[in-house]
């Protein structure tokens, strides 16, 4: 029986009786063990867990399962591929394997991150137990034994390579294979294809950014191009920026004559209508000042031109 705990995460873990027991609880503090860090106990001998005591969760010790790539450029896809073979058993202690950079460079081609780096990045996946380094492309025996492994997960897809039509046949074979569904839309070549696709956009990028033509090994003559684009850029931003100030001058100009109009035409009415009120023919004016003089006037044509004195 196998018990691995990362260094310090003392009082975490423990067993739970002589069956069942957990695998141990691992701190979000701490990054996961190398294997090579690990205390390998062979006092009892190794003997494989069954598909059906795994999926109950029954056998007295974690179900070791191991997964191994490349991981360059570590994604989201990489990250769901690990949750789902952390998470293929109740009782599950997850082994990840990275292969080297001359192991990768010779079967698949150059990485874009150290195996060092993608070695780290693992570590710090928090479905993952533990970090098998220099990780062998086919799975031998000895590596199995050695690592105590009981179940390898992986997609379904054959990986063909090394000479072979699918390196986990053998595996499949054994009966220690459990498929993992691929997360598509998202791939370590496709991240690299958007960079090489918009190669320009990321050069004059990193060049804004203070980084030098030769760190970014790019010529006398491109480098002079990407700073000049920066240059026509940053004048078609400040245009942009104009123009898009001038129409919201022009359509807050426009808004504010169109509400002067409305509120002269308002008040053009209102204007009208109390001079009308005033001095219409109904008007109030007409009716306290001019009706008392037309009443004089009239007296004093009737006694002019009446022969008879009017009655007082």
């Amino acid at each position: 029986m196998v018990g691995r705990r990362r260094a310090g995460a003392r009082g975490n873990g423990g067993r739970q009786g002589q069956r069942g027991q957990a695998a141990p609880r691992r701190t979000l503090m701490e990054p996961a063990a190398f294997a090579s860090e690990t205390s390998q106990e062979s006092h009892s001998p190794y003997q494989r867990i069954s598909l059906a005591q795994a999926r109950r969760g029954t056998s007295d010790r974690p179900a070791r399962v191991y997964a191994d790539g490349i991981f360059d450029l570590f994604h989201s896809g990489h990250a769901r591929a690990l949750m789902q073979a952390k998470n293929l058993f109740p009782n599950c202690y997850l082994i990840v394997g990275v292969c080297s950079d001359k192991l990768t460079h010779k079967y698949k081609g150059f990485t874009v991150m150290t195996e060092e780096e993608r070695y780290e990045a693992l570590r710090h996946c928090r479905y993952v137990d533990e970090v098998v380094q220099d990780a062998p492309w086919t799975l031998t025996p000895e590596f199995l034994e050695k690592h105590k492994i009981d179940f390898v997960t992986h997609d379904d897809i054959p990986y063909a390579c090394a000479g072979s039509h699918d390196v986990y046949k053998h595996i499949k074979e054994a009966g220690m294979f459990v498929a993992t569904q691929r997360t598509e839309g998202i791939s370590t070549s496709d991240i690299i294809t958007r960079i090489v696709r918009d190669y320009d956009v990321y050069a004059r990028r990193n060049l804004q950014r203070g980084y030098t033509a030769k760190e970014l090994n790019v010529s006398y003559i491109n480098e002079k191009k990407y700073h000049l684009q920066n240059q026509v850029d940053k004048m078609k931003k400040k245009v942009k920026t104009v123009e898009e100030k001038s129409k919201h001058f022009v359509y807050k100009v426009e808004e504010k004559s169109h509400d002067l109009i409305l509120k002269w035409e308002e008040k053009s009415r209102e204007f009208i209508g109390n001079f009308l009120q005033l001095f219409g023919p109904d008007g109030a004016w007409v009716r306290s000042c001019c009706l008392p003089q037309q009443v004089s006037i009239s007296s004093t044509l009737l006694t002019r031109i009446s022969p008879f004195p009017l009655p007082r």
